[in-house]
This record gives C-alpha cells, sequence and structure tokens, in this order.
C-alpha cells in the first residue's frame, strides 16, 4: 500500500486544504466531447465557448410602456404632443417628427426620429384624446435598450468550462444557438459492501442496518448530472470485492463507495485495492469524516468515503464534489464559501468542524443557526440544514463572529 498521510502538527493527520490539493492534483479533465441540443444541456460542462452571432437587444428598444418623443420637444415639463401611432412589441413605427409622440410598449423597437421614451406615469392623457402632456424634461437615451447593449455580436457569451444552469440555457438560446458542445459525462460506479446492511423494504435482523449511504450517494451524483452505474450491495468477500473493483474499473472514470478501507483483516475493499492498483489512505484533519481512501485502478480513480451516514454526506460535498468538477473539464471546481454571522457559540477543536446549519436572515444580515446534535450518526441533521459551517482548528466560535458558510449545492 502506498502511504501518503502527510502531517499535520505532528499528529499523522492532514489538512482538508492539502487532501483536496492531493486529489486534484491526480485528476485530469475527461477526453470527448458531444453535441447536445440547448433543452438537453442542463448541468453538463460546455466544450467549447460560446460565441454570438447577433446583437443583444438586435436592436434600440424602450424599456417600459410610454411615449417615444424627440428630446428636444420635451426640453420642458408640460409639453403637449400630438399621438400619431401605437408601436406593440413586434411592429415597427413609422418616424417621430417634431411635435409628435408615439405611445410604445415595452420591447417594442425604437422609431426613426425618437430618441427618448418617457413612462407613462410621468404623462397624462384624456380617454381618447390624441394629445398626451409630458409632464417632466426629457433627456436623449432616456428609457432607452441599444442595439448590443447586453451582447455584442462576436463576443464571448460563455467559456468553455462552464456548467450550464437554467440561466445559461436560456441566455444560449438568446443568441440563437440551438446545441452546443459539451464534455461527456463523467462515468462514476459506486458498490457497498457489509454483511450488516439491508435494502431498504426488507425485516432487520438482529445487528444490521439499512443501506442509506446506497441512496445518500445516488442522490448527490445525480445531481452532478454524470452517468451512474450502481452495483448495490456486494457480498463482504475478497472474491467478489475483487470482481466488482475489476469490473468498475473497466468503464468508469471514477469508483465512489463508502466504507471497507480500514486496516483490518475483514476490510475487503482495502485488501483488494492493494492487489489490483495504488491506495492511498489518509487521516484528515476534520470532523464527521477522518479516514479517506483515494487511489487508482488502471484508468480509474477510486474515491472511498468513511461508512458513516453523515460523514459520507460531509465528505462527498468537500471531497467528492470538487474531484468530479475537476474531471468533468470544470474550471470552477471549489465551492466558495460566504461569510455569515453565528448565531450560535462553538468550543476550540483539534479537527475543523463542518455543522450541519441553515441560515436566517435578520434586519438584512445573515445568521447561521447550527443543528441542536451535531453528531455522526445524526443523519436528519443533514436534512434539516442547508449548508455547513466552517469550525476551523485552534479557534473558538462566539455568537457574533464572523464563519465561512457552504450551501448545499
Amino acid at each position: 500500500m502506498s502511504d501518503n498521510r502527510g502531517c499535520c502538527a505532528g499528529s499523522g493527520l492532514i489538512s482538508v486544504d492539502e487532501a483536496i490539493q492531493q486529489l486534484l492534483s491526480q485528476a485530469s479533465p475527461v477526453a470527448g466531447s458531444e453535441q447536445v441540443g440547448v433543452l438537453d444541456s442542463l448541468g453538463r460542462v460546455l466544450a467549447q465557448d460560446i460565441i454570438s452571432t447577433i446583437n443583444v437587444p438586435g436592436y434600440d428598444n424602450t424599456a417600459m410602456d410610454g411615449y417615444a418623443v424627440r428630446s428636444e420637444d420635451c426640453a420642458q415639463a408640460g409639453a403637449q404632443l400630438g399621438v400619431t401611432q401605437r408601436i406593440p412589441a413586434g411592429a415597427n413605427g413609422v418616424e417621430v417628427k417634431p411635435g409628435e409622440a408615439a405611445r410604445i410598449f415595452t420591447g417594442a423597437p425604437i422609431p426613426p426620429g425618437a430618441d427618448a421614451v418617457v413612462m407613462q406615469e410621468q404623462t397624462t392623457r384624456e380617454p381618447d384624446s390624441d394629445i398626451v402632456i409630458i409632464n417632466k424634461v426629457c433627456r436623449p437615451g432616456e428609457n432607452i435598450r441599444r442595439a448590443g447593449e447586453d451582447i455584442k455580436q462576436g463576443g464571448v457569451i460563455l467559456k468553455a468550462g462552464q456548467r450550464i444552469r437554467q440561466q445559461e440555457m436560456g441566455l444560449i438560446a438568446s443568441v440563437g444557438v440551438a446545441s452546443v458542445s459539451v464534455k461527456r459525462s463523467l462515468r462514476v460506479a459506486c458498490f457497498f459492501t457489509g454483511d450488516e446492511i439491508v435494502e431498504p423494504g426488507n425485516p432487520l435482523q438482529p445487528g444490521q442496518i439499512y443501506n442509506s449511504n446506497r441512496y445518500s450517494l445516488n442522490g448527490f451524483l445525480q445531481t452532478q448530472h454524470c452517468e451512474i452505474t450502481d452495483y448495490g450491495i456486494v457480498p463482504d468477500t475478497l472474491e467478489a470485492t475483487v470482481d466488482v473493483i475489476k469490473q468498475a474499473a473497466q468503464h468508469a472514470d471514477l469508483i465512489l463507495t463508502s466504507g471497507g478501507v480500514s486496516v483490518g483483516e475483514e476490510d475487503y475493499v482495502r485488501i483488494a485495492l492493494e492487489q489490483l492498483g495504488e491506495l492511498h489512505m489518509w487521516r484528515i484533519a476534520m470532523k464527521p469524516g477522518k479516514p479517506v481512501a483515494f487511489g487508482r485502478v488502471g484508468d480509474a480513480l477510486f474515491l472511498g468515503l468513511p461508512g458513516n451516514p453523515v460523514s459520507v454526506f460531509v465528505t462527498a460535498q468537500i471531497f467528492a464534489r470538487p474531484l468530479m468538477r475537476k474531471m468533468q473539464g470544470e474550471t470552477q471546481t471549489l465551492q466558495q464559501p460566504v461569510q455569515v454571522k453565528a448565531d450560535f457559540e462553538w468550543p476550540e477543536v483539534k479537527r475543523q468542524e463542518y455543522l450541519r446549519a441553515r441560515i436566517e436572515n435578520r434586519d438584512g444580515e445573515s445568521w447561521a443557526v447550527v443543528y441542536p446534535h451535531q453528531g455522526s450518526g445524526v443523519l436528519s441533521s443533514a436534512c434539516w440544514a442547508q449548508g455547513l459551517v466552517v469550525a476551523p482548528v485552534n479557534t473558538a466560535v462566539r455568537r457574533g463572529d464572523s464563519v465561512s458558510y457552504l450551501a448545499f449545492g
């Protein structure tokens, strides 16, 4: 076994940051891309820049309902102008001549001759009257959205390596692009060992527990928009473990599992990995989730998370997510924390702690409230929480202190 423990203050532990750096240093973006329609692109990572072939907006248009005017006609408040036309969105008006105004609606093109729009709330017009009174002084360009103001023709609107969200889908469609080149989907295999775990729906025998880790990890992988091969529960024997790892390594880019990688004689995942490939065992200065295994079998990376349900949930957020982002070719691999105020107190700790928390907004400030029971077996705390607060090493947290917060997702 290759041992890559590192050291943290002489304790034999490595820091979270060091573990993440070592993970990312071993990962490379998957090769290959495919063309998909924009409607099918959610969650995928762009393989090429998106360049706009048009200006957006494509023409000068009004930002609101009102009247298109010549600003020189409205140099003083109270100007009376004749309304000579009506321009809804999608229609084109004719020239606005001196002394005239055009009734215009949001998004409609600015007619020739007009150089400002007065919102209707700043005008007076009697029903059925052809005269509008402009109750303000107008400035050239007022309430006009210029052609190309949002996007310039020939400009890069999205760069390769960016993950597509719903807002990017809309942006891509707004420049007339129907399909995009994206990195191929990451192929992830997962399996779970332990004679004590049972699938939901079956009765529990003494000493057995339900396999919650399979479902939380599958849910996590689904949020990462990858192809999942789930081998389920693998019999707790060396032969069965070797077989499933061999099979998974043939097609997967990443093998992700939980438990079974300690140093005991019955930890067959560890023994199988030592036989088939390369294994690093890390003890990380964090809580929950101290033991993590990382390695490689053939071309597939392997990430073994702890077996405790909350530890699985937290370490997937902290380690599996940036690793998968790097492998998917995403340029932004690390989640950036936000600073919030602590509505709790926490003692000085020797290992960096990740506290399940949620945010409450009070008087324009964000306060983090932590779940009262932070035990690593309390999976309900992860359902209650909206994210994780970082309690740093050797620093007590006092109420009102600024703390780092990582939102789920």
